[in-house]
């Protein structure tokens, strides 16, 4: 008989520890189908962070097929993604181990042929210190080419260049890199025809991101692999953005998702200058945000039928797709975050989770409709003793600034043998997502979990700007970062204090990447909360804008205005140079090696916060860039943020 335990929220004792999530949790991503075989990515903590190839064969056996010297990840675009593919058993995939004596990674392109050791496709780092970067590729059996994006980058040039290129992977020119496609600042998701014939591509410039602007290009193939002629603009620019342009398989069309209409909604086209026509029109959202390469919302299980994992309403769901006739048939699965989809005419593969489940690679067979779980990111969410302690994901709307309504995820205090006096309040962790262009995801999180098992409410924000409730959600943003992201994340949390859900004198904020300069931005410009935690998170826009990579350098257009014209606004939209207005306890987490926000403008803030005697900690994590991948990071991180709470903020006590 379990004994319920009356302690005020934030006292609670929690089996959820920091080293039960990091010793047992990995990351799964990048589901690939080949042949009978079923591929995945797995991301593992305990290893510093390494990613390594799974394969799981016909007879269900599962297998690690990278050695131990390999780190299946790419750097383009610094977030990667799509750094490997597959084809008849071969991989191919860049290597972002550490060279010989610690030195940088090689960043070449390897094969690795079954039960093979894996071999250098292209050449290393030249003498001159010219080097190429390779994703989001595919291989053309036909002329043997791999062919994707390729990024190179030379000694004293700035940004580095962007382009599709061809790699010959056997014969006179093995290894070297030929250019198909360039005159654009950033590619992706090149696209071969099944007979080889036509090559299809996204392009966008500057100072567009993927979600406000693309293009769709085809361009007709010679027998070497070479656009034998100019490329042909099918659709995009103006202001639409198109995802994810995939061929059925005889050919006859090509599928792809825009939101001319609103909405990321299915369109076909004949691949050769005809009309693009809607495939189903429907207020959801069939597209996603590009911050990585490899995305795959949907796939043809037939010439003329598509799996598809959409959003609607803040939640993923599953469909079968008729091309022809737009007829929609739900697929009635438990979960409500669904990526990666890949299928052939009988079986599809994905990865899902739920707010009882973390996430999961799935085996669905499409005729029967039965489902297995072929792999968990963690094994916690089997443990019956466990469950209890998850809290449920209660999607929730609430007013903000303007008449406007803002959405959220609210996870309630919850444990099994702890119950809270009657009248008491639980303090709130309001938690703001990354991008800022991104959404909270429903999947089981165990980092929500470490707070709401000890009696603190969680609030995942989807601020105006988040994906998944379209385009005019996602345009809130619009030069109105720091303003409209933060007033979303105050009305949420007064929301839940109105209701008594939450405690306002403890309620905090915290956030990483732009997730902390929301945070930041809030307690910097508005009294509500009683302090917060940044990870990695901007505190000088106009440093970001002077400082970040290539992908992100001109985002800031978009959320804030051109830099250097509105450099005013950035000065009043940074937190850092309003310090002075910040008189809350903050605690900073920041990786030594982040490109996307450097360690200075962490440092900036620190120092400003010490020098008028404000409570502030500051972790400086060696070897990491942005966004942890170390599994004693984590572990530090997400202590230390409770620890700090409940000594400057909460008065709980360390409940760990």
């Amino acid at each position: 008989m379990t004994v319920i335990r009356t302690a005020p929220y934030g006292f609670w004792r929690s089996p959820i520890t920091s080293d039960l999530i990091v010793a047992q949790s990995i990351g799964l991503s990048e589901v690939r189908l080949d042949g009978d075989a079923i591929w995945w990515l797995e991301s593992r903590p305990q290893e510093g962070g390494r990613s390594v190839l799974m394969r799981r064969g016909p007879d269900g056996s599962v297998a690690e097929i990278s050695p131990p010297a390999v780190n299946v990840r790419t750097r383009v675009h610094e977030y990667g993604g799509g750094a490997w593919t597959v084809a008849d058993g071969t991989v191919y995939f860049t290597n972002d181990r550490p060279g010989p004596a610690g030195g940088p990674p090689d960043r070449r392109l390897y094969r690795q042929a079954p039960g093979a050791e894996p071999v250098p496709v292209t050449a290393a780092t030249g003498e001159a210190g010219e080097e190429w970067r390779f994703a989001d590729g595919l291989v053309d059996s036909r002329r043997r080419l791999w062919i994707g994006v390729g990024e190179r980058h030379q000694p004293g040039q700035g940004h580095p260049d962007n382009m599709i290129v061809a790699v010959p992977l056997d014969g006179e020119g093995a290894g070297s890199v030929r250019i198909l496609a360039q005159g654009h600042d950033f590619f992706a998701s090149p696209r071969l025809s099944p007979d080889g014939s036509r090559l299809a591509w996204l392009a966008w410039d500057h100072p567009h991101m993927p979600w406000v602007e693309t293009t769709l290009f085809v361009a007709e193939l010679a027998a070497d692999g070479a656009p034998s002629g100019p490329p042909l603009a099918l659709a995009g620019g103006s202001g639409e953005s198109v995802f994810q342009p995939e061929w059925s398989p005889d050919g006859q069309w090509l599928v792809f998702a825009a939101d001319r209409s609103g909405w990321w909604n299915l369109y076909r086209c004949d691949g050769r200058g005809g009309p693009a026509e809607p495939v189903l029109p429907l207020a959801a959202e069939f597209g996603q945000p590009q911050w990585v390469f490899g995305l795959s919302a949907y796939a043809f299980s037939g010439p003329g039928r598509l799996l598809c994992s959409y959003v609607e309403g803040g939640l993923g769901k599953l469909a079968l797709v008729e091309l022809m006739t737009g007829g929609l048939t739900p697929i009635d699965l438990p979960y409500t975050d669904i990526s990666s989809v890949r299928a052939d005419e009988h079986v599809a593969v994905f990865r899902a989770g739920s707010p009882r489940d973390p996430a999961q690679i799935v085996r669905l067979d499409l005729a029967t409709g039965r489902w297995e779980v072929l792999k968990r990111a963690t094994e916690i969410g089997e443990d019956p003793a466990l469950r209890g302690y998850f809290a449920p994901a209660q999607p929730v709307e609430f007013p903000t600034v303007g008449g406007r309504t803002a959405h959220g995820l609210y996870y309630p205090p919850t444990s099994p043998d702890h119950a809270a006096p009657d009248g008491d309040v639980p303090p709130l962790v309001v938690k703001i997502h990354g991008g800022p262009t991104s959404a909270a995801s429903s999947t089981l999180n165990l980092g929500i979990q470490y707070w709401t098992s000890r009696g603190i409410a969680v609030l995942d924000v989807n601020y105006g700007g988040s994906t998944g409730y379209g385009r005019a959600y996602r345009d809130r943003l619009n030069l109105a970062w720091g303003v409209v992201d933060v007033e979303d994340a105050v009305a949420g949390a007064k929301h839940l204090a109105a209701q008594g859900l939450a405690d306002a004198a403890r309620s905090v904020i915290t956030g990483g990447s732009a997730g902390g300069y929301t945070a930041l931005a809030a307690l910097a410009f508005d009294d509500y909360f009683a302090g917060g935690a940044s990870h990695f998170g901007v505190s000088d826009a106009a440093a970001l804008a002077r400082d970040t990579h290539k992908f992100e350098s001109r985002y800031l257009d978009w959320l804030i205005g051109p830099y250097p014209a509105e450099a005013e606004r950035y000065r009043e939209r940074s937190p850092l140079f309003h310090a002075d207005r910040l008189s809350k306890p903050v605690i900073f987490f920041q990786g030594d090696e982040d490109e996307v926000v450097p360690p200075n403008q962490t440092e900036a803030m620190v120092d400003a916060l010490r020098a008028k005697g404000q409570p502030v900690g500051y972790v400086l994590f060696a070897g990491e860039q942005h966004g942890f991948r170390k599994a004693a990071n984590i572990q530090r991180a997400l202590d230390g943020e409770l620890a700090f709470y409940a000594v400057e903020i909460f008065k709980t006590g360390l409940a760990f």
